[in-house]
């Protein structure tokens, strides 16, 4: 098998929406640097960074795509979410918010609300609370929290497309960066958190594009079938990001 760090943008396989962002095909990159089959077992969405498995042989396939079927692999993210004001989650859901005392997310919640492609705006899941939608299921740990951001983790049990999105959406609190779901004009920047900023006129949010990243993925190997973890650190913008908001805003 081959475990690589997918950077954001980059498709996993080729589809008609490949080649229109801002970057490649990770599997047509991947098989004209190696000789042997070179075969998805997963997807992660285009605009999330991270840890995608491939496997080298039909027989490796059958196996790790196996354990993603049957939800026995862990899979961590960890991204920022924006805490929404009532108002601002207006735009972003119609379901009950999610807070604990203060205002803030709870330090550990769970999202199940069911999902299914948006009909009606292209690149958005509809959630479904009640009837309708495929199950999907997430669990969520607080990590820290800065105000209206928060640094969190994600652990998917299911594999929706824009699973973690749309879950963190649905209860007022969206992934930085994501346009589809989330508060499009939201940006985590220097000059709102530092005082007396003297930056560039054209200031750049410390992190650009979605802010999630897939950091681990625990399975077992398909030859061996020893338990093994992949982990990676957040990309660079992430703990630049989480350095700043540590220091300024105390």
């Amino acid at each position: 098998m081959l475990v690589v760090n997918k950077p954001a943008g980059w498709s996993i396989a080729r589809r008609e929406s490949a080649g229109k962002g801002p970057g490649g095909v990770l599997l047509d990159h991947l098989k004209a640097a190696s000789s042997e089959p070179i075969l998805p077992t997963h997807r992660i969405d285009d605009e999330v960074s991270g840890l995608v498995v491939f496997a080298k042989s039909k027989t490796g396939l059958d196996f790790l795509s196996g354990q993603f079927q049957s939800k026995t692999v862990e899979r961590v993210y960890c991204g920022f979410a924006v805490v929404a004001s009532e108002e601002e989650a207006a735009e972003v859901t119609s379901l009950p918010l999610l807070r604990a005392e203060g205002g803030g997310l709870p330090a550990s919640f769970e999202v199940s609300y069911a999902l299914a492609p948006d009909e009606h705006v292209i690149g958005r899941m509809h959630v479904y609370r009640r009837k309708g939608g495929r199950p999907a299921f997430t669990e969520f740990n607080v990590l820290e929290s800065f105000g209206r951001f928060v640094w969190f983790e994600a652990r998917p049990e299911t594999s929706r497309q824009m699973q973690v999105q749309a879950h963190l959406a649905s209860i007022g609190a969206p992934v930085l960066g994501d346009d589809a779901h989330g508060l499009s004009e939201v940006r985590l920047l220097l000059s709102g958190l530092k005082r007396n900023y003297k930056g560039r006129d054209e200031e750049k949010p410390m992190v650009e594009g979605l802010a999630l990243c897939a950091t681990k993925l625990t399975l077992k190997h398909p030859d061996s079938r020893e338990e093994m973890t992949f982990e990676i650190e957040p990309p660079k913008p992430f703990l630049i990001a989480l350095r700043n908001l540590r220091k300024f805003s105390r």
